[in-house]
Order: structure tokens, then sequence, then C-alpha cells
């Protein structure tokens, strides 16, 4: 079993309203992603094996980090449908489409909880197919050989560690709106599971003059 880094997207279209809208990496989102390569090899990181999901984002932000590795690309890596999913929630259940970042803050809790309840009729994917294809996914790249660096989304990676801490729904929601653009989230092996030993690393974000470069949305 290998160690494996998640790595969440850079900056992407933060004014967006729709899931293709929001697919392309912000100018910040372009720049997060080279200092998280440069990181990388200035450290000596060593991660033989690079994953990605196929959206945009993922694609732009592994291209970016410049890491020499040729990915290996899996739909199972793409992040959950949230802005589909808002949309359907405002239809079947008259709950408005959020404005600002204080009514995202308070509205993705409650699409995931409509979710995991099946109230979203006809949802992109169910609560539970999400939930089996990134534990499949994530315990396929562990079975390989070396560590592992998996570009994917910050939803994505808060319902991961779910699942491997046990956490609740609304534990699962807050640590997905902590997760910043770029950042690092390692599970390591140990007695034959995987278990978190870093969450939103930003080493690369660090510096006094990159602090305003840290975004969550």
């Amino acid at each position: 079993m290998s160690t494996i880094t998640l790595i969440r997207h850079g900056q992407a279209n933060s004014t967006a309203k729709d899931e293709v809208g929001y697919d392309r990496l912000s100018d910040l989102g372009h720049a997060q992603a080279r200092w998280l390569g440069t990181h990388l090899k200035d450290s000596g990181a060593h991660h033989p094996r690079l994953f990605t999901g196929t959206l945009r984002r993922h694609v732009e932000t592994a291209q970016g980090m410049d890491t020499g590795i040729v990915p290996v690309r899996d739909p199972r890596l793409n992040e959950l449908e949230y802005f589909t999913m808002a949309r359907m929630m405002e239809e079947q259940h008259a709950v408005p489409f959020p404005v600002g970042q204080d009514g995202f803050i308070r509205h993705l809790p409650q699409v995931f909880e409509y979710w995991q309840a099946d109230r979203i009729e006809n949802p992109p994917e169910t609560f539970v197919q999400f939930q089996t294809r990134i534990r499949d996914a994530l315990a396929e790249i562990a079975s390989g050989d070396g560590p592992a660096l998996v570009v994917t989304s910050g939803g994505l990676i808060a319902h991961v560690m779910g699942q491997q801490m046990r956490l609740d729904l609304l534990t699962i929601a807050r640590m997905a709106l902590a997760i910043v653009h770029t950042s690092m989230h390692q599970l390591f092996p140990i007695g034959g599971h995987l278990s978190p030993v870093l969450f939103n690393a930003t080493p690369h974000l660090d510096a006094a003059d990159r602090l305003a470069s840290k975004t969550h949305i």
C-alpha cells in the first residue's frame, strides 16, 4: 500500500453558476499550480505517479505543476456536480441558488444533506455511487507502487477524508469549505489502512508575499 497526496486544483472561475462555467482556472489558479510544482521540485519530494480527474481544472493544474510525470486521467476522481444539484434543489424544493460566499457556505451542507437522503430526484449520480467510485479509485491508487500525487477537487478530498476518519456529513461539509486551492492532503498506509497525516498544507503559499493568494472559493 502506497502513500497518496491529494491536491486540490488551483482557483477556478468563482463567479460561475454551472459546471462548465466553473471548470477553468483563473490567472491566480495557474500561478498557484506553478508555485506548487516549484515547491515539489525544490523539496525533492519523490512521487513517481501522478493521477488526475478528467475535468479541465484538474488537467490545467497538473500541467502547471510541470512534474514531468505522465498523468493517468481517471473520471472517478472528478468532483461531485454541486452546481447541477443546486439547480435541482431550486427546481424541486424551492431552495434558492446561493448568492455570494456567505450564501455558498450555508448552501453546501444543505446540498450534501439532501443528496445523502435521496431527496434530489435524478441527480447526476447518487450519494452512494459517488462514495463507491471515490473509494474504489483511491484503493486502486494505493495498491500501486510508489507514492502518488492525485490532482482532484475539494469536495472529493473532504469526502475521502470523511471515509477514512468516519466523519459525519456536516463535518465533511465544513472540511470541504476549508480546503485551500492547491493545498496538499496526505494519506499514509498504517496497519493496512490509509490514515490522514496531512491536511490543507500550503507551504508554497506561506511566504508573506503570497498569503493573499490563499483562496477557498
